[in-house]
């Protein structure tokens, strides 16, 4: 096909990939100066240079498609190997004068710098000691592409006893100096490996890739590949079995009886490690408390408001019991729930031309989670290749959060998203790979905000539903901080989640042992919105009818994940120019 043919709506632009977009002209003048040339080309010697050492250390395979047949040394001399480059690179970064960089390579420095000092960061508390919870997502939900993948999956299997090994060490380490989840919040997750330690191969997780293979493979290769997987998935077994009895039988009964990220080795630092980290942000945690409580209060009013719209003549509490009881806002099967996402999505895709310039070639499905996580998992998933919704336990989903969920989670959230990203600029490979929470949380999360504007939210419970959603996100900032750094208790936390929000009981438990096992992450969502909204109210006040929501979300769009300081530099400048199609007079689509 030729990539000439006209794709393009006058609202919009279909791009088969987006064509590369030249961000310092938002910046500035793309006159660089003589000497910015020699800056530029120090740095980009020197995030190539780790972006190549990177793929080789983490056992990332040359081609994507195809994945790498080993997997990453994960024993304490790898990880601080890794260390040790990672904070020379970051010397070697602090030489580079960054007022000599062109504008374009201004953001790829403060990209490589944020994600260095993460990797520093997390070596410097030992991290590398808790991964609990890396077995999740180790069986691939889909088929590959072609044979060499598969051979290249069954050799992964073959290592997998030499991987889990050296992460339990892991995990004993953390558990000798009292580093680990805390055991309130971990109950049965050991469960997720069960499914992967079954002795019935055929039945395995591990071997479900085997079982969609594509069908362009001869009969000859076909039965070569399932004997290969076969064999590989019955080495690897052993291993989740061994990996199983340990976090049962030893890791969880010997977790910490603290919840406080404060209350681990270092913890105050560890905490305020994680905040910036997170946040990309230079605020504290009493700081990001007070932010949340105002916030919570802003949010309570608009649902108090909505609860009168609906004609509810109780109080608050009592609106919130009927919300979670009542059988109306229950999907009978996973597949209603399904398909009220599909509808939701679809009538947001109505609204793309209207909102989004650049559109991607890319499409994405939806899905339930997988059964051997979906207990322990959160409403939803969304990632380039398709968006999870969980059918698990159907009264702890009401169907008045599935709209705010699928504008978060699938479109125009993290799977259009993600999209985008692969399609995007010709930029470097730090840049697509990336990823930093307060961008794409608070990209998603400002999506549901701006799906008032969709008519997706079609009766006061839905909207009710999203402003749920609003609250959930901003009463994290109290809670996140409350549990790490104020001496809240777990039922302190699940007590303030179930007042506020109409959540299922089921989902605030989850979530608020998400945040014990994860400290700071819970932060990234409400700060990186606010600062979205704050930027788009900004543009419509200066720019009055100038304003065009699709050239400012294709800025941010374009621009890819970074940090929220950089992301409101780029936005100050496209404003002081004039809020101007960052396309405009664009050519030349190709794909990725």
């Amino acid at each position: 096909m030729s990539a000439n043919l006209s794709l393009r709506r006058p609202q919009a632009r279909a791009s088969w990939a987006v064509l590369p977009l030249a961000m310092g002209a938002l910046i500035s003048s793309a006159c660089a100066r003589p000497q910015a040339e020699t800056a530029d080309a120090r740095l980009k010697a020197l995030y190539d240079a780790e972006w190549n050492w990177r793929q080789k250390e983490l056992a990332r395979g040359e081609d994507e498609e195809d994945g790498s047949p080993s997997l990453p040394h994960v024993d304490p001399a790898s990880q601080k190997r890794r260390a040790d480059y990672w904070a020379n690179a970051l010397d070697k970064l602090a030489d580079i004068p960054v007022d000599q960089l062109s504008p374009e390579e201004k953001i790829n420095a403060a990209v490589f710098r944020a994600a260095l000092e993460g990797f520093v960061s997390e070596y410097k508390f030992k991290e590398y000691e808790n991964p609990f919870g890396f077995w999740t997502w180790m069986a691939p939900r889909r088929g590959f592409g072609n044979a060499q993948a598969y051979r290249n999956y069954s050799s992964r299997l073959r290592d997998m006893p030499r991987f889990i090994d050296e992460q339990i060490a892991n995990m004993r380490a953390g558990l000798a100096r009292g580093f680990t989840n805390p055991q309130v919040s971990l109950g049965e997750r050991y469960k997720p490996i069960e499914p992967l330690a079954a002795p019935d191969i055929e039945a395995n997780p591990l071997f479900g890739p085997f079982k969609m293979m594509p069908d362009g493979l001869t009969a000859g290769q076909r039965e070569a590949l399932l004997a290969e997987g076969k064999a590989a998935a019955a080495i690897a077994a052993p291993a989740f079995a061994r990996l199983l009895a340990f976090v049962r039988d030893d890791y969880i009964p010997h977790a910490r009886k603290t919840t406080a990220g404060e209350a681990l080795p270092d913890g105050k630092a560890f905490y305020l490690a994680k905040v910036r980290q997170y946040t990309t942000l230079e605020l504290t945690p009493d700081q990001i408390h007070q932010i949340g409580l105002k916030e919570v209060a802003r949010i309570d009013a608009d649902m108090q408001a909505t609860m009168k719209q609906a004609g509810w003549k109780g109080d608050f509490q009592g609106f919130l019991h009927f919300l979670k009881t009542d059988p109306q806002f229950t999907a009978k099967t996973p597949y209603e729930l399904i398909a009220k996402s599909a509808y939701v999505a679809n009538k947001i895709n109505g609204e793309l031309k209207y909102t989004v310039g650049m559109l991607p070639r890319y499409r994405f499905t939806i899905r339930p989670t997988p059964a051997n996580i979906a207990p322990f998992a959160t409403g939803g998933n969304g990632g380039l290749e398709s968006c999870l919704m969980n059918t698990y336990d159907l009264p702890a989903r009401p169907l008045y959060t599935i709209p705010p969920l699928t504008a978060h989670e699938c479109v125009p959230g993290h799977s259009f998203q993600a999209a985008l990203a692969l399609e995007g600029p010709d930029r470097p490979a730090i840049r697509k790979s990336t990823y930093f929470s307060g961008y794409g949380e608070g990209w998603a999360l400002y999506m549901e905000w701006l799906g008032t504007k969709w008519g997706i939210y079609e009766t006061p419970y839905d909207e009710f539903g999203r402003e749920t959603y609003e609250m959930w996100r901003a009463a994290r900032l109290v809670v996140d901080t409350g549990l790490h750094h104020m001496g809240w208790t777990r039922d302190q936390a699940l007590d303030y989640m179930k007042s506020h929000t109409a959540l299922s009981d089921h989902e605030v438990t989850i979530e608020v042992d998400r945040y014990l096992n994860d400290p700071g992450q819970a932060l990234a969502y409400t700060l990186g919105e606010m600062l979205i909204r704050r930027k788009r109210a900004e543009a419509e006040t200066k720019l009055g009818t100038a304003f065009d929501q699709r050239w400012f979300h294709d800025v941010i769009l374009g621009l890819g994940a970074v940090p929220l300081p950089t992301l409101e530099q780029v936005l100050d400048r496209w404003i002081a120019g004039g809020g101007k199609d960052p396309y405009a007079g664009k050519t030349g689509f190709k794909l990725p």
